[in-house]
């Protein structure tokens, strides 16, 4: 069994900055892709950020220059995602999305994983 856990979302008042981080535990042989995706009020969930193992990133137009996704250098389970600059459209439900290899004991499997999601509100 795989979870990812989030944390680092709240309430930031606009031109701030949030942390978010994620991190996965279970039965783990390997990490693809990690990413981050968010869902605001009435629309769609969207891939804003990806982080591939040999270290490509993909931003989305959205948050280019001012949003960053990084791996834990000690934690390889572990990505970061630093948001500076917020802006009030910013605001959504944002989620962890790791594709991981996994093992059970009798074979392997790859397949995507979410995290719980963790609300982040920009707003004076």
């Amino acid at each position: 069994q795989v979870q990812l856990v989030e944390s680092g979302g709240g309430l930031v008042q606009p031109g701030g900055s949030l942390r978010l981080s994620c991190v996965a535990s279970g039965s783990i042989v390997a990490i693809n892709t990690m990413a981050w995706y968010r869902q605001a009020p009435g629309k769609q969930r969207i891939m804003v950020a990806e982080l591939t193992s040999s270290g490509r990133t993909t931003y989305d137009d959205s948050v280019k220059g001012r949003f960053t996704i990084s791996r834990d250098n000690a934690n390889k389970n572990m990505v970061y995602f630093q948001m500076n600059s917020l802006k009030p459209e910013d605001t959504a439900i944002y989620y962890c999305n790791f594709y991981i290899l996994t093992d059970d004991g009798s074979e392997k499997n790859w397949r995507e994983y979410w995290g719980q999601g963790t609300q982040v509100t920009v707003s004076s």
